[in-house]
């Protein structure tokens, strides 16, 4: 398992949304790269 993951995130509301959309909307969405936790 990767130590790393990609979350999509709508740049105005915060909210999560899936990676692909996030990929295409680049002007309101932001994809970010995550650390796991060591638990997981």
């Amino acid at each position: 398992m990767s130590k790393t993951h990609k979350r999509g995130r709508d740049a105005k509301t915060g909210k999560f949304i899936p990676v692909k959309v996030a990929e295409r909307r680049k002007a309101t969405a932001i994809v970010e790269t995550v650390k796991r936790k060591k638990g997981r």
